[in-house]
């Protein structure tokens, strides 16, 4: 019998403290995003303040490493605050991940120096130190959403949570407008051979005012106790996890309390162990499998929208990098408002209806297809006559991204596990993503140049990111599973799943066959039966 505590968070009625808990954990991913998807445009003002000698442009070099870095801290964070998170608790370590990138931000805008190669190692040390932040945010906040969440509801807190990263993104492309507009008209624009000397304040600016909505969030973040689950079933501490609950939840002390509490039995096994892999090993692989298709798609297309769509924009205007920046930025924000966010609000309502595994495979097979309508006819077919199919087309490569793959592999980490190591196996999910997104973005970056700068060209880079798509599809089919409508408790029961990597497909194919085979003898045909239907149910073939 499952401890009262728990039944009673599987069961809550949603509650003001869930929103507080989607705002206080969304924050940190608005801030993630307005970090990482801020460097575009404030590249194209650095490269005009400190590039002058090569004619405003950035090196691909440059641009990478820039990219990479903070891709990379994220990496790391991911798994070093996933394993603290199991070890030393959610939310011990979740207030550090904050104040980590309160802290980053504020240097990325202050990088030391004034001459380019001090400026860009500066920038580059503190974009990592942000995403050591960045990354320490996912599962913590994945985590804690999971654990607090009734289990009816529970992926659509998740998705609200991840759906801040939308905003993020818009919050970034308006400060950015904003801030170049303002720029643009104070300086009386210098003629074409000078730069402004306010375009070196510009960037610095952007990047600082990312510091904003993390810390207004951080005394929130604090005050919040530790998950019942992680209390419960990590320190073994039942009595201390109901009177956490009651605090938070609307609920009486009484009905939580156990009559006789008796913890729960401590962990049979580690997790660097051959009885992990037997038992969640699958789990593992196709959680991080999925994350690294996914994100090898999304960061390469969003970071170089402007790329992908430079036959379709005016020509830079070499005489005026605010409004260089600013037309970056309003393409980000146009993105995002017509494709972006609409994907992850209509996650939000169909995650729980459709389940994980079908929104999934369905996202994976649209992005596909988009990327292919795109690629192929790329050179041939999308002229300035066409642009608007091909902004429609690739806007909903975006929205099925999130209302798809790029916000189900946050939540099914954080459903999959058990609670001792639920925030290590999303951390490594996630860094699997990240090592992804830094092979999208550094490659497609140098992949997308023509030929004759030693690149494959944009139509062929576009066609590997939707066949990169189709290989997520299959992946899902064959590893996935559903965790809609269980528990967390359900879903972690590791005996109930061993064995079914080997013959889930086998069952879906010859159910007769695999009913029969598992049977040993006439007397036990009925309960042999009984073992494999259990089986499927718990592992929905889609």
């Amino acid at each position: 019998m499952g401890l009262k505590v728990l039944s009673a968070l599987d069961t809550a009625k949603t509650q003001l403290y869930h929103f507080k808990a989607i705002v206080i954990a969304g924050m940190g991913l608005f801030t993630d995003a307005y970090d990482l998807f801020s460097i575009t445009p404030v590249m194209t003002l650095v490269g005009r303040v400190y590039y002058q000698d090569k004619h405003y442009e950035i090196p691909a070099a440059v641009k990478s490493a820039m990219l990479a870095v903070a891709l990379l801290g994220t990496a790391t964070g991911q798994v070093v605050f996933g394993i603290l998170g199991d070890r030393v608790g959610r939310r011990r370590v979740y207030g550090l991940a904050l104040a980590l990138m309160v802290l980053s931000s504020i240097g990325c805008g202050f990088s030391i120096c004034t001459t380019r190669s001090c400026v860009l190692v500066s920038l580059g040390f503190f974009r990592f130190l942000l995403g050591l932040g960045i990354g320490g945010d996912y599962p913590l906040s994945a985590t804690i959403m999971s654990e607090f969440a009734n289990k009816k509801t529970r992926g659509a807190f998740i998705a609200a949570v991840f759906s801040m990263q939308g905003f993020g993104i818009l919050a970034s492309s308006t400060v950015t407008m904003i801030v170049c507009s303002i720029f643009d008209r104070a300086s009386n624009y210098p003629p074409s051979n000078h730069t402004p000397m306010g375009a070196d304040i510009a960037w610095r600016l952007i990047l600082l005012l990312g510091a904003l909505p993390a810390a207004m969030t951080y005394y929130w973040r604090m005050m919040m106790p530790e998950t019942a689950r992680y209390t419960a079933l990590v320190e073994r501490n039942v009595a201390q996890a109901a009177k956490d609950m009651e605090k938070v939840l609307d609920v009486s002390l009484a009905d939580i309390t156990e009559d006789s509490p008796v913890s729960p039995p401590p962990p049979n096994f580690p997790f660097f162990s051959n009885e992990f892999l037997r038992r969640h090993g699958r789990d593992l692989l196709s959680c991080a499998a999925a994350w690294f298709l996914v994100d090898v798609v999304f960061y390469s297309s969003n970071l170089f929208q402007s790329r992908i769509y430079t036959q379709f924009l005016p020509p830079k205007l070499s005489r005026n990098v605010y409004r260089d920046a600013f037309n970056e930025a309003k393409l980000q924000a146009i993105v995002a408002v017509c494709s972006t966010i609409p994907g992850y609000w209509v996650s939000v309502y169909f995650i729980d209806r459709l389940g994980r595994v079908k929104i999934q495979i369905m996202g994976f097979l649209f992005m596909g297809i988009g990327y292919f309508a795109i690629a192929i006819p790329y050179n041939r077919y999308w002229d300035s006559d066409h642009k608007f199919g091909f902004m429609v087309i690739y806007c909903l490569t975006f929205f099925f991204s999130n209302f798809g793959p790029n916000t189900t592999t946050f939540i099914l980490p954080a459903e999959l596990f058990p609670a001792r190591f639920r925030s290590t196996c999303h951390g490594i999910s996630g860094a699997a993503g990240k090592i992804g997104a830094i092979i999208g973005a550094v490659g497609f970056l140098w992949a997308s140049h023509d030929r004759s700068d030693n690149g494959i060209g944009m139509q062929a880079s576009l066609i590997i990111l939707g066949g990169a798509s189709l290989v997520g599809v299959a992946v899902t089919y064959l590893f996935t599973r559903e965790t809609t409508g269980r528990s967390l408790e359900e879903n972690e029961k590791e005996d109930e799943y061993a064995g079914v990597w080997f013959i889930r497909l086998f069952l879906h194919n010859n159910t007769a066959s695999a009913s029969s085979r598992l049977s040993v003898g006439e007397g036990e045909d009925m309960s042999s039966r009984s073992t494999a239907n259990s089986i499927r149910s718990s592992t929905p073939i889609h």
